[in-house]
């Protein structure tokens, strides 16, 4: 898999309110579609909510092209910090909160890759998306569109 593709993405900004306010609205895994401009649903597959270890199931959608993931929540600091591996892709996706000394909150959303991406979405992305590195460019504008619905959606609520 090229560089570019594994390289982390990155968005974030700051949203006048507190961290409390915007991780109850970011934790609401059924509004995510909402904001991100690729995710069709985002759905638990156990009980229990938000934990460690808990599995959803997403479905995204670019252009005519629809795929399903399978996410694991892998870090879990309630009010800060929470981040899903998506086995197939091999990356993570990672939300987090810091409040800002004027009672905001500074949110980071990021995509690392801890080990590769797998050989599989560099497949997919390549014959179904246009390429790995030009999806990898897509998702990050779709990070920032996906942070900025989030402040509009918590300044205006």
């Amino acid at each position: 898999m090229t560089t570019a593709a594994a390289r982390e993405l990155r968005a974030e900004t700051t949203i006048a309110a507190p961290p409390e306010t915007v991780w109850s609205l970011l934790t609401d895994f059924s509004r995510m579609p909402d904001w991100s401009p690729e995710l069709l649903t985002m759905r638990p597959l156990l009980r229990g909510g938000l934990r460690l270890g808990q599995q959803y199931v997403g479905l995204n959608r670019r252009g005519v092209v629809v795929w399903p993931t399978r996410s694991v929540v892998a870090e879990l600091e309630p009010g800060r910090t929470v981040a899903w591996d998506t086995r197939s892709s091999g990356a993570r996706w990672v939300w987090e909160l810091a409040a800002t000394a004027d009672g905001g909150t500074h949110v980071v959303h990021r995509r690392p890759v801890p080990r590769r991406l797998t050989r599989m979405s560099g497949a997919f992305a390549g014959v179904l998306l246009g390429g790995a590195a030009g999806h990898a460019d897509e998702l990050e504008a779709g990070m920032a569109t996906t942070v900025a619905r989030l402040k509009a959606a918590v300044e205006s609520a």
